[in-house]
């Protein structure tokens, strides 16, 4: 494959907050581009590629493809629109010269729009506007236009990057145009402006070699590939190459293969110069944020930096009565490795380790950064416990300081005053109150992180599940004082068994519960929710007695209450200071941290002394 020069290239990231259409779009940009045969069996939201991402409707990995139009190759790099993968957001900036914001028609700038944007803007990108889903019939594609620049204006965009052109587009249906009423035809209007608008990428072809690790990949047959644009001189397949590790250290290599992205494919290629993304097999042992360079003269590039992580939780050997029956990894030897091994790839993560060899301290940028790393990991057969999420207090000026988060809501008017009183309890402070049409208004917050903890699920239970509920990282501010998130305790499981229909149907009319008749319970488990606000040890394993007038079988037909099933992120935003989820491949469990009741009030007693 022969050489781009470097005009003939333009690299950009899609960036949007989370359900703007940015993964639909790119599905377009490669039909339209030939990427595709017309007869082609492609899914819908192709570049997800991963199941979780599939099964959740988001994008959680920086992924690269590209289209050509006319005789000009257009690198695109997809990149997550949540806050908490916001390290793949900032690698990914690294390999662009422009950014395509993607805002939807109706909600406009979002949270997470805010945040990536303002990464783009501090890398000093070049941004195009695209305001999608302009085929709503709610939309309102000229307040949200007012509503982007104002977000430029407030992020301090510089006269260049305020200088943005804006389309209108439906990703869903295929068309993009500059004018609202324009003939709407294809995207052909996008292609151009990516190419006009977009600065071909800054590098120089001279000289020796010098490549940024952004990212990488993996597959069994090749192994690792690593990732990047090539900022300086050309590489060949077979060359010697120098690894520049964070530390300066260096490592010399060898280029087994060399593949560059044509639509979702890797295509190998002999040589590739500066300017174009390349993925570089054969350094088993890279990762992001070294610097791939010529050995002769090996000159390091400046380490990615990302921000630092906002919540930590402690991951444990899973030692339940239950422990080893589904999963495949079970030890601390296999648990260390999984959670170092995560490092090379998941820059915002930090893994620490603690006395105990049992332990690890994992540090993430969110509740949902750390859940999917879980989820990940019990997927591939590993069992394991993990403790309540607690943020991470800074000392600034000496004053103790915690991350705060700007929360939107979209609620119906009813239940306006129900969250406004449930914030205020999680000391949150008001920011802004609108009207949202429809009977919907939208609430904008300031809040501390810790005061999130477990708001989601009784926000869907305040708005019957009619709610929206957006938030992203906005800082760090002085300490607020103590938060009580849970005013319900939990029922326990009294002793080891199954649970029956007749135990159940009596732990009922204590609370809401969390299993099913059938469900192998053990003591110490948290099977529901009180009422009240104390623990309560039942018997979800009592049967009916047998007797000469009844049988026992006969109360079968009774019905019990649905119970309330928790996700992965449910149980985790539940659990307090003295309970646990355990999570194996084919169980998500509530414990106590103490089993044994006789522990558990020993440790109660000790923490009322403290």
């Amino acid at each position: 494959m022969k050489c781009l020069p470097k005009d003939k290239i333009r690299n950009i990231a899609i960036i949007a907050h989370v359900d703007h259409g940015k993964t639909t779009l790119v599905d377009c940009l490669l039909r339209q581009s030939g990427a595709f045969h017309d007869k082609a069996a492609v899914v819908e939201r192709v570049m997800d590629s991963i199941d979780l991402e599939r099964e959740r409707g988001i994008t959680i990995l920086a992924k690269n493809t590209a289209v050509n139009y006319k005789d000009i190759k257009i690198n695109i790099v997809d990149t997550p629109g949540h806050a908490d993968f916001g390290g793949e957001v900032e690698r990914a900036l690294t390999m662009v010269s422009g950014v395509l914001l993607i805002i939807d028609s109706f909600e406009g700038p979002m949270p997470q729009t805010k945040f990536v944007l303002s990464k783009a803007l501090q890398a000093n990108l070049q941004p195009l506007v695209v305001i999608n889903k302009a085929d709503r019939p709610d939309a309102r594609p000229h307040e949200v236009l007012n509503e982007v620049i104002d977000l430029f204006f407030e992020l301090g965009a510089n006269e260049q990057q305020l200088e943005f052109p804006v389309l209108y587009t439906s990703a869903k249906e295929g068309w993009a145009v500059r004018e609202w009423d324009e003939k709407r035809l294809s995207m052909e209007p996008l292609f151009e402006e990516i190419i006009n608008h977009v600065d071909p990428p800054d590098c120089n072809p001279q000289g020796p070699f010098q490549m940024l690790v952004a990212n990488l990949e993996h597959d069994s047959y090749v192994g690792k590939y690593a990732i990047g644009m090539i900022k300086r001189g050309s590489i060949k397949r077979g060359e010697q190459i120098a690894l520049i590790r964070h530390n300066g250290s260096l490592e010399a290599g060898k280029v087994a293969k060399l593949f560059v992205y044509s639509g979702l494919n890797k295509n190998e290629a002999e040589e590739v110069s500066a300017g174009e993304i390349a993925a570089i097999a054969g350094l088993e042992d890279v990762n992001i944020g070294e610097t791939i360079a010529d050995l002769q003269n090996p000159e390091q590039l400046p380490v990615i930096t990302v921000d630092e992580p906002t919540l930590a939780m402690t991951f444990m050997v899973n030692n339940s009565p239950f422990a080893g029956l589904d999963g495949q990894f079970v030890t601390s030897r296999k648990l260390r490795e999984r959670l170092f091994r995560e490092l090379d790839s998941n820059v915002s993560l930090r893994v620490e380790e603690t006395d105990s060899p049992d332990q690890f301290k994992v540090s993430g940028r969110g509740e949902l950064h750390l859940s999917i790393l879980i989820e990940n990991m019990r997927r591939e057969g590993y069992e394991l416990k993990v403790s309540k999420p607690e943020v991470i207090y800074k000392t600034i000026d000496g004053v103790r300081t915690e991350p705060m988060e700007y929360l939107i809501l979209v609620t119906p008017e009813d239940a306006q005053g129900t969250i406004m009183e449930n914030l205020g309890r999680r000391k949150g402070e008001l920011v802004n109150i609108i009207p949202a049409g429809g009977g919907d208004v939208r609430i904008d917050y300031l809040v501390p992180a810790r005061g999130l903890i477990g708001f989601r699920s009784e926000f869907l239970t305040e708005t019957r599940g009619r709610g929206v509920m957006n938030y992203s990282f906005h800082g760090y501010q002085p300490y607020k004082g103590e938060i009580n998130t849970r005013f319900r305790a939990a029922l326990i499981a009294w002793e080891t068994g199954e649970a029956v229909t007749f135990g159940l149907l009596q732990a009922e009319e204590r609370g809401t519960l969390f299993i099913k008749p059938g469900t192998k319970v053990y003591e110490g488990m948290i099977v529901g929710v009180n009422n009240k606000d104390r623990d309560l040890e039942i018997n979800v394993c009592k049967r009916k007695q047998l007797t000469n007038v009844r049988a026992s079988g006969s109360d079968d037909t009774v019905k019990l209450k649905e119970p309330r099933m928790l996700s992965l992120e449910s149980a985790i935003e539940f659990i307090e200071d003295d309970e646990l989820v355990e999570i194996t491949p084919k169980n998500i469990r509530l414990r106590k941290k103490f089993l044994h009741k006789n522990e558990r009030e020993r440790y109660q007693k000790q923490q009322n002394i403290k």
